[in-house]
C-alpha cells in the first residue's frame, strides 16, 4: 500500500513510518520539521518537507497514495491554554485542509491519530469507545474532538474510510520534545541524571502506558479497516506513577529521591483502556510489558548523553 505520513518525522510518526517500512509499504512522510527531526525518517522514505497549510501543493502530494495516517499535532496541553488559536490553526483547520485535499486528490483512507483526553474525566473504567466524550479543560483536548468531528463528517459526505485511533499513554525511544511534558522521560532524564523525579498528588495517579512501537503497529494493524471505527489503543492495564518509578529504579539499580510537586488542577486521576474492540478487529494487542519498554527506553536514552 502507498501511505502518507504526516507528521512522519517526530516521536511516534517515525516508529509508524519504520513499522510501514518493514511490512513492505511504500511511504511518503509530510513534516515541516517545526516538531519533527530529519534524523529520525529511516532510509526508504520518500521526503517532503512541506506544510499543510500549503494547499496549493497538498492536494498534488498526496495524489496516488492509497491512504493518509494523520499524526501532524501540536500537543502540549499547558501550550494550547496560552495560544489556542495556535493550536486551533494548525491542529484543527490544518486537518480540515488535509481532509479536504485528500478528497479532490481522490485518497480515500484515512487513519487519525487521537488521544484518550476526549474521554474527559471518564464515568466508568476501563474506557470503552462506546463511552460518552466528556467537556474538554484544555484546546488540546478540544482540537482532537473537532478534529474526530470532521474527519467524521468527511466520512459522511464522501464515503472516505475512516480509522480513529484514541492513543492513551505512549512513551519509549525518539521522545525528543522539548519542552518535556510527559512524565516518563522526565522521571528517566532526572534518575539518570542522579536528579530528584518529579512527580504529581504522590503518584497515585493511574495511567495506561503503552510503548511506542505497539503504538505504531496499531496504525498498520487498521489499514485494511474500511468505513468509520474508533478505536482505544492501550494495554488495558492502569499504572500508578509510582509503581512506574519503582519500576525505573529496579532497572538502574539504584535508589532515587522524589520532589513532591503536590496537586495539579486539570488533572484526571486515573486512565486505562479497554482495548479489545481493536483486538477484536485486527488481532492487534500490545506485546511490550512495562517493565521492559522502561528498560528499552532507558537504554535508549543513555545513548543520547
Amino acid at each position: 500500500m502507498r501511505v502518507l505520513v504526516t507528521g512522519g518525522a517526530g516521536f511516534i510518526g517515525s516508529w509508524v513510518t519504520r513499522v510501514l517500512l518493514e511490512e513492505q509499504h511504500e511511504v511518503t512522510v509530510v513534516d515541516n520539521l517545526s516538531k519533527g527531526f530529519r534524523t529520525l525518517i529511516p532510509e526508504g522514505v520518500r521526503f517532503i518537507e512541506g506544510d499543510l497549510r500549503d494547499e496549493d501543493h497538498l492536494p498534488g502530494w498526496l495524489r496516488g497514495h492509497d491512504a493518509v495516517i494523520h499524526m501532524a499535532a501540536f500537543i502540549e496541553v499547558g501550550r494550547s491554554v496560552q495560544e489556542p488559536l495556535v493550536f486551533a490553526e494548525n491542529n484543527i483547520i490544518n486537518s480540515v485542509r488535509l481532509l479536504d485535499a485528500m478528497h479532490k486528490a481522490d485518497v480515500g483512507k484515512i487513519v487519525f491519530s487521537s488521544s484518550a483526553t476526549v474521554y474527559g474525566t471518564p464515568q466508568s473504567l476501563p474506557i470503552r469507545e462506546t463511552d460518552p466524550l466528556g467537556t474538554q479543560s484544555n484546546p488540546y483536548g478540544a482540537s482532537k474532538v473537532a478534529t474526530e468531528a470532521f474527519v467524521a463528517t468527511y466520512h459522511q459526505l464522501y464515503q472516505m474510510d475512516a480509522i480513529i485511533l484514541r492513543y492513551f499513554n505512549p512513551y519509549g525511544p525518539n521522545e525528543l520534545h522539548e519542552p518535556e511534558t510527559h512524565a516518563i522521560p522526565n522521571f528517566i532524564r532526572a534518575a539518570l541524571d542522579r536528579k530528584p523525579v518529579p512527580l504529581y498528588w504522590k503518584g497515585e495517579q493511574v495511567r495506561d502506558f503503552i510503548y511506542v512501537e505497539d503504538l505504531a503497529r496499531a496504525h498498520t494493524a487498521v489499514l485494511a479497516q474500511a468505513g468509520l471505527q474508533y478505536y482505544n489503543v492501550g494495554t488495558g492495564t492502569g499504572t500508578k506513577m509510582i509503581d512506574v518509578i519503582g519500576e525505573i529504579t529496579d532497572i538502574l539499580e539504584y535508589h532515587v529521591d522524589i520532589e513532591d510537586m503536590g496537586e495539579r488542577p486539570g488533572d484526571v486521576h486515573a486512565l486505562y483502556a479497554w482495548s479489545e474492540k481493536l483486538a477484536a478487529a485486527t488481532g492487534w494487542r500490545a506485546q511490550i510489558s512495562l517493565h521492559e519498554g522502561l528498560r528499552r527506553t532507558i537504554d535508549w536514552f543513555r545513548s543520547q548523553a
